[in-house]
């Protein structure tokens, strides 16, 4: 069996020292590809190391919300040249969206580097990761103007709830990416997804080093825990593991172009 992690950000410093031990385990457990999203101009360098070291590690470019402050346009300015410089080193545009979580200083300025690299990505048909923290209307508000048939994505680390899934099952062309939320026990997660959603619209991932599934909540998150998600998935869905593997990696397949890798 093969899966896909469709996010896991693997050149965070909480994986250097046992890195090649990381990497190997995720190759045990079926992970066949790591997906990694960026954050900002400090962690493109890092992460083009993870990539030249390791192979099935493939990268994405973008600058994440929460890293939107007040050099943001330069920020922006030096990732829009290392994406454009060589768009086909790029699985998708991310991770991109809005978070107001944490903070909402720069809110506009989420919208405004939100919507320009939507911009790119349609310009260079990749995909988009979205991150989406308390924000889920006002990334609404964009996607209902800027989706087009060129556009298309998914909805990294979704918790949100059955007419969310809706609305992005109605822009055609977005999936949503499952990870070790489901695990919880305070989560209606697995009931919204059973109720609105089939196998076809998910992907897996694991937000590695964040967000580990039950029973490794407490720990650092790594890509082979993602096989707790999938059983979660098999219990839900009363499917085999061996389908759950098949379509969560076709899905990651077809929407990242990963044949290009």
């Amino acid at each position: 069996m093969q899966f896909i992690d469709t996010h896991a950000h693997t050149y965070d410093e909480a994986f250097q020292g046992d890195l090649d031990a990381t990497i190997s385990s995720a190759q045990k457990a079926g992970i066949t590809k790591i997906l990694m999203p960026n954050i900002d101009v400090e962690s493109i360098e890092p992460m083009f190391a993870i990539q030249e070291k390791y192979s099935n590690c493939i990268p994405m470019m973008g600058l994440h919300p929460a890293y939107v402050k007040g050099d943001w346009e330069q920020q922006l300015e030096k990732i829009e040249s290392y994406l454009f410089a060589d768009p086909l080193r790029f699985c998708a545009i991310g991770e991109i969206g809005m978070d107001l979580y944490w903070d909402k200083t720069y809110i506009e300025e989420q919208k405004t580097a939100f919507i320009q690299q939507i911009q790119w990505a349609k310009k260079l048909d990749l995909p988009i990761a979205i991150h989406a923290r308390d924000a889920f209307n006002e990334i609404f508000q964009i996607l209902d103007k800027e989706n087009d048939a060129k556009l298309k994505g998914v909805f990294h680390c979704f918790t949100g709830n059955k007419e969310q899934v809706q609305h992005i099952k109605s822009y055609g062309g977005f999936l949503l990416g499952i990870g070790g939320v489901l695990t919880y026990k305070n989560t209606n997660l697995g009931s919204t997804l059973v109720e609105s959603a089939d196998l076809n619209d998910l992907v897996l991932e694991t937000d590695a080093p964040y967000l580990p599934p039950v029973p490794y909540r407490g720990k650092r998150n790594e890509s082979a825990y993602m096989l707790e998600v999938a059983y979660k998935l098999v219990d839900l869905y009363q499917v085999p593991l061996e389908e759950i593997a098949r379509i969560s990696t076709q899905n990651a397949e077809e929407l990242f172009q990963l044949n290009r890798f």
